[in-house]
Protein backbone atom coordinates (compact mmCIF):
# COMPACT_ATOMS: atom_id res chain seq x y z
CA UNK A 1 0.00 0.00 0.00
CA UNK A 2 1.45 3.37 -1.01
CA UNK A 3 2.19 6.07 1.52
CA UNK A 4 -0.33 8.96 1.63
CA UNK A 5 0.87 12.10 -0.11
CA UNK A 6 2.59 14.66 2.07
CA UNK A 7 2.59 18.32 1.11
CA UNK A 8 6.07 19.25 -0.11
CA UNK A 9 7.34 22.37 1.65
CA UNK A 10 10.10 24.75 0.68
CA UNK A 11 11.08 26.96 3.62
CA UNK A 12 12.86 30.28 3.04
CA UNK A 13 14.71 31.81 5.99
CA UNK A 14 17.30 34.53 6.51
CA UNK A 15 18.02 34.10 10.21
CA UNK A 16 18.30 31.57 13.02
CA UNK A 17 15.29 29.56 11.92
CA UNK A 18 13.29 29.15 15.12
CA UNK A 19 10.02 28.99 13.19
CA UNK A 20 11.67 26.53 10.83
CA UNK A 21 12.53 24.36 13.83
CA UNK A 22 8.93 24.32 15.00
CA UNK A 23 7.86 23.12 11.55
CA UNK A 24 10.62 20.49 11.46
CA UNK A 25 9.46 19.20 14.84
CA UNK A 26 5.78 19.07 13.90
CA UNK A 27 6.53 17.29 10.63
CA UNK A 28 8.60 14.76 12.57
CA UNK A 29 5.89 14.02 15.14
CA UNK A 30 3.15 13.72 12.53
CA UNK A 31 1.23 16.86 13.50
CA UNK A 32 1.62 18.14 9.94
CA UNK A 33 0.88 16.02 6.86
CA UNK A 34 3.86 17.59 5.12
CA UNK A 35 7.57 17.23 4.58
CA UNK A 36 10.23 19.89 4.17
CA UNK A 37 12.05 19.07 0.95
CA UNK A 38 14.24 22.18 0.85
CA UNK A 39 15.41 24.97 3.13
CA UNK A 40 16.74 27.96 1.21
CA UNK A 41 18.50 31.03 2.58
CA UNK A 42 19.84 34.24 1.11
CA UNK A 43 22.36 34.66 3.95
CA UNK A 44 25.60 32.65 4.09
CA UNK A 45 25.93 30.99 7.48
CA UNK A 46 22.29 31.47 8.45
CA UNK A 47 21.30 29.37 11.45
CA UNK A 48 18.33 28.02 9.51
CA UNK A 49 20.70 26.17 7.18
CA UNK A 50 22.39 24.50 10.15
CA UNK A 51 19.02 23.43 11.58
CA UNK A 52 18.05 21.91 8.23
CA UNK A 53 21.33 20.04 7.85
CA UNK A 54 21.00 18.58 11.36
CA UNK A 55 17.54 17.33 10.40
CA UNK A 56 18.79 15.79 7.15
CA UNK A 57 16.94 18.29 4.97
CA UNK A 58 18.35 19.53 1.67
CA UNK A 59 19.57 23.13 1.68
CA UNK A 60 20.35 25.84 -0.84
CA UNK A 61 22.05 29.22 -0.59
CA UNK A 62 21.19 31.97 -3.06
CA UNK A 63 22.87 35.19 -1.98
CA UNK A 64 20.78 38.17 -3.07
CA UNK A 65 23.89 40.36 -3.15
CA UNK A 66 25.08 38.57 -6.29
CA UNK A 67 22.08 39.86 -8.27
CA UNK A 68 21.63 43.37 -9.66
CA UNK A 69 17.88 42.93 -10.26
CA UNK A 70 15.47 41.75 -7.56
CA UNK A 71 13.35 39.87 -10.11
CA UNK A 72 16.39 37.85 -11.25
CA UNK A 73 17.01 36.83 -7.65
CA UNK A 74 13.40 35.69 -7.36
CA UNK A 75 13.61 33.75 -10.61
CA UNK A 76 16.65 31.89 -9.30
CA UNK A 77 14.75 30.99 -6.15
CA UNK A 78 11.73 29.84 -8.13
CA UNK A 79 13.87 27.58 -10.33
CA UNK A 80 15.48 26.01 -7.26
CA UNK A 81 12.13 25.44 -5.53
CA UNK A 82 10.57 23.97 -8.66
CA UNK A 83 13.52 21.64 -9.15
CA UNK A 84 12.80 20.24 -5.68
CA UNK A 85 9.10 19.76 -6.41
CA UNK A 86 7.98 22.29 -3.79
CA UNK A 87 4.19 22.67 -3.51
CA UNK A 88 3.95 25.25 -0.72
CA UNK A 89 6.47 28.02 -0.06
CA UNK A 90 6.85 28.91 3.62
CA UNK A 91 8.55 32.21 4.47
CA UNK A 92 10.07 31.91 7.94
CA UNK A 93 11.96 35.08 8.70
CA UNK A 94 12.88 35.60 5.05
CA UNK A 95 13.98 39.22 4.98
CA UNK A 96 13.42 39.98 1.32
CA UNK A 97 10.37 41.33 -0.48
CA UNK A 98 9.32 39.02 -3.29
CA UNK A 99 8.28 40.10 -6.76
CA UNK A 100 5.69 39.13 -9.34
CA UNK A 101 7.70 36.30 -11.00
CA UNK A 102 7.85 34.51 -7.66
CA UNK A 103 4.17 35.03 -6.83
CA UNK A 104 3.07 34.03 -10.33
CA UNK A 105 5.02 30.77 -10.05
CA UNK A 106 3.26 29.79 -6.81
CA UNK A 107 -0.20 31.43 -6.89
CA UNK A 108 -1.90 31.22 -3.46
CA UNK A 109 0.92 28.88 -2.46
CA UNK A 110 3.21 31.24 -0.54
CA UNK A 111 2.62 31.93 3.14
CA UNK A 112 4.33 34.18 5.66
CA UNK A 113 4.27 34.79 9.41
CA UNK A 114 4.31 38.33 10.77
CA UNK A 115 4.77 39.28 14.44
CA UNK A 116 1.77 41.61 14.66
CA UNK A 117 -2.01 41.47 14.37
CA UNK A 118 -2.42 42.41 10.74
CA UNK A 119 -3.61 44.61 9.17
CA UNK A 120 -2.18 46.68 12.04
CA UNK A 121 1.58 47.27 12.13
CA UNK A 122 2.94 45.81 8.88
CA UNK A 123 6.65 46.05 8.11
CA UNK A 124 9.51 46.08 10.62
CA UNK A 125 9.96 46.81 14.36
CA UNK A 126 6.29 46.11 14.93
CA UNK A 127 6.47 45.30 18.65
CA UNK A 128 8.10 48.67 19.32
CA UNK A 129 5.42 50.37 17.25
CA UNK A 130 2.61 48.59 19.10
CA UNK A 131 4.00 49.59 22.51
CA UNK A 132 4.54 53.20 21.44
CA UNK A 133 1.00 53.34 20.05
CA UNK A 134 -0.43 52.28 23.41
CA UNK A 135 -2.00 49.11 22.02
CA UNK A 136 -3.41 46.68 24.60
CA UNK A 137 -2.90 43.60 22.47
CA UNK A 138 -0.27 42.34 20.07
CA UNK A 139 0.27 38.97 18.46
CA UNK A 140 1.15 37.24 15.23
CA UNK A 141 -0.45 36.47 11.90
CA UNK A 142 0.00 33.79 9.24
CA UNK A 143 -1.15 35.06 5.86
CA UNK A 144 -0.95 34.33 2.17
CA UNK A 145 1.54 36.47 0.25
CA UNK A 146 0.09 38.72 -2.43
CA UNK A 147 2.94 41.06 -3.34
CA UNK A 148 2.21 43.83 -0.85
CA UNK A 149 3.96 44.36 2.47
CA UNK A 150 2.14 41.96 4.82
CA UNK A 151 -1.15 42.52 3.01
CA UNK A 152 -2.29 39.04 1.94
CA UNK A 153 -5.42 37.20 3.15
CA UNK A 154 -5.16 36.17 6.80
CA UNK A 155 -5.15 32.46 7.71
CA UNK A 156 -4.69 32.41 11.48
CA UNK A 157 -3.78 34.79 14.29
CA UNK A 158 -2.77 34.53 17.95
CA UNK A 159 -3.14 37.30 20.49
CA UNK A 160 -1.03 38.25 23.51
CA UNK A 161 -1.61 41.15 25.92
CA UNK A 162 0.85 44.02 26.06
CA UNK A 163 1.87 44.35 29.69
CA UNK A 164 2.70 47.63 31.40
CA UNK A 165 6.35 46.68 31.83
CA UNK A 166 6.82 45.24 28.34
CA UNK A 167 9.63 46.38 26.13
CA UNK A 168 10.30 45.33 22.54
CA UNK A 169 12.35 42.29 23.61
CA UNK A 170 9.92 40.91 26.19
CA UNK A 171 6.90 41.34 23.94
CA UNK A 172 8.74 39.79 20.99
CA UNK A 173 9.65 36.75 23.09
CA UNK A 174 6.02 36.10 24.10
CA UNK A 175 4.82 36.54 20.55
CA UNK A 176 7.46 34.12 19.26
CA UNK A 177 6.03 31.35 21.46
CA UNK A 178 2.70 31.80 19.69
CA UNK A 179 4.35 31.94 16.26
CA UNK A 180 5.72 28.45 16.91
CA UNK A 181 2.18 27.26 17.64
CA UNK A 182 0.20 28.80 14.80
CA UNK A 183 2.58 28.43 11.85
CA UNK A 184 2.51 24.61 11.90
CA UNK A 185 -1.27 24.79 12.37
CA UNK A 186 -1.68 26.95 9.27
CA UNK A 187 0.42 24.54 7.24
CA UNK A 188 -1.70 21.61 8.39
CA UNK A 189 -4.90 23.42 7.39
CA UNK A 190 -3.45 23.81 3.90
CA UNK A 191 -2.17 20.22 3.79
CA UNK A 192 -5.63 18.98 4.75
CA UNK A 193 -7.27 21.04 2.01
CA UNK A 194 -9.41 22.97 4.47
CA UNK A 195 -8.73 26.51 3.26
CA UNK A 196 -10.54 28.49 0.58
CA UNK A 197 -9.77 32.10 -0.33
CA UNK A 198 -12.77 34.32 -1.07
CA UNK A 199 -11.56 37.81 -1.84
CA UNK A 200 -9.87 39.05 1.33
CA UNK A 201 -11.28 36.28 3.50
CA UNK A 202 -9.85 32.83 4.12
CA UNK A 203 -12.61 30.31 4.80
CA UNK A 204 -11.80 27.24 6.91
CA UNK A 205 -13.86 24.11 6.35
CA UNK A 206 -15.38 22.66 9.54
CA UNK A 207 -13.94 25.42 11.70
CA UNK A 208 -14.99 25.44 15.34
CA UNK A 209 -17.23 28.27 16.48
CA UNK A 210 -15.77 30.14 19.43
CA UNK A 211 -17.97 32.57 21.35
CA UNK A 212 -15.59 34.60 23.47
CA UNK A 213 -13.76 37.88 23.85
CA UNK A 214 -10.43 39.02 25.25
CA UNK A 215 -10.15 42.22 27.23
CA UNK A 216 -6.97 43.93 28.42
CA UNK A 217 -6.84 45.23 31.13
CA UNK A 218 -9.26 42.67 32.63
CA UNK A 219 -12.78 43.80 33.46
CA UNK A 220 -12.44 42.59 37.05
Amino acid sequence: MSEPHKLRLGVLASGSGSNLQSIIDRCADGSIDAEIVLVLSNVPGAGALDRAKKAGIATALIDHRTFTERADFDRAIVATLQASGVELVVLAGFMRLITAPFIDAFPERIINIHPALLPAFPGLHVQKKAIEAGARFAGCTVHFVDGGVDTGPIIIQAVVPILDDDDEASLSARILVQEHRIYPRAIQLIAAGRLRIEGRRVRIAAAAVVDGVMVNPPLH
